[in-house]
């Protein structure tokens, strides 16, 4: 039995691991992909303490290494469900484990923009990751739907590779740093297309291009090699909802002290309600976690 398993591998998770460790807790941490999370697919990030130019892959491989030499086990597994009381089940496909406590760091996923032949046209023209994907349409014309940090960090990103970058967003108004707004702005390359929403995507075996529409009602096509979308994440909360309370848009509910309603289990993160979703809050809500985690193991003794 472990003192402590942690759902997710990512910022939140890593960060609750190496708290609790370094108050001498067991920890196990589970992840269904690979550790870092999103942030692995960051060329750069700049707005973390201390660091001021860092690759999120560059990020997640010292935080990793980090949990790692103090002695974190980790195994990549899917976590499937949550249960038990003063015991705690975690069960994966292949395993069971048990612990006192549980950290929940599931994070998000990427949402869909929920246009036709959208999932068909994966790798053919559609992207959820600019980093991933940016290098295959050098000198080539893309498009980035969304308006906040994410879609502006990745129309800057494919700024520096594509012939041409639309950004279409259906406000005028950004969610995304103004300072990165500003930035943008500027890149000769990158057109803004506002007010507008993507309604279909043009195709011929893969994307040549998409047709969007603006508030008035007006539609216009414009041809591109690949669309990439950053319109948001999805909390991956669903397989945890018997141990969490979810609001509408399936956030975790708990607060800044990250404890839930249900005794011992614990949530950090993009998957929690919050109002800000940055790099520097999640390995925020891990040691604060992990460190209600440990109050709590402790008072059990």
């Amino acid at each position: 039995m472990y003192d402590i398993i942690i759902i997710g591998a990512g910022p939140a998770g890593l960060s609750a691991a190496i708290y609790a460790l370094r108050a001498s807790k067991t920890v196990l941490v589970l992840e269904a992909n690979t550790y870092g999370g999103q942030i692995v697919n960051t060329p750069d990030i700049e707005n973390y303490p201390v660091e001021e130019h860092i690759s999120g892959f560059e990020f997640a491989t010292k935080l990793y290494t980090q949990a790692a030499n103090l002695g974190a086990e980790l195994k990549f597994e899917r976590a499937l469900s949550v249960e038990g009381e003063a015991v705690k089940t975690v069960r994966t496909a292949k395993n069971s484990y048990e612990a006192k406590a549980v950290i929940i760091a599931s994070g998000a996923e990427n949402r869909k923009l929920g246009v036709a032949r959208e999932e068909e046209m994966v790798g053919k023209g559609i992207s959820y990751c600019a980093t991933c994907d940016g290098a295959f349409y050098r000198n080539k014309k893309v498009a980035v739907v969304g308006g906040g940090d994410t879609a502006f960090e990745d129309a800057a990103y494919l700024a520096d590779i594509a012939d041409t970058v639309y950004l279409i967003h259906r406000r005028d108004t950004f969610r995304a740093a103004h300072t990165t707004v500003e930035k943008l702005q500027s890149r000769e390359n990158v057109q803004f297309v506002l007010n507008s929403t993507v309604e279909e995507l043009l195709t011929d075996k893969k994307l040549v291009g998409i047709k969007v529409r603006d508030k008035a009602g007006n539609e216009s096509e414009i041809a591109v090699d690949c669309l990439f979308v950053a319109v948001g994440r999805i909390p991956e909360n669903k397989d945890f909802k018997n141990v969490l309370s979810l609001d509408s848009e399936g956030y975790a509910v708990a607060g800044e002290d990250c404890i839930t309603d249900s005794q011992g289990v614990f949530v950090a993160g993009d998957n929690r309600v919050k109002d800000v979703r940055q790099l520097v809050t999640a390995t925020a809500d891990g040691a604060v976690a992990a460190t209600n985690a440990v109050k709590y193991l402790n008072a059990l003794t």
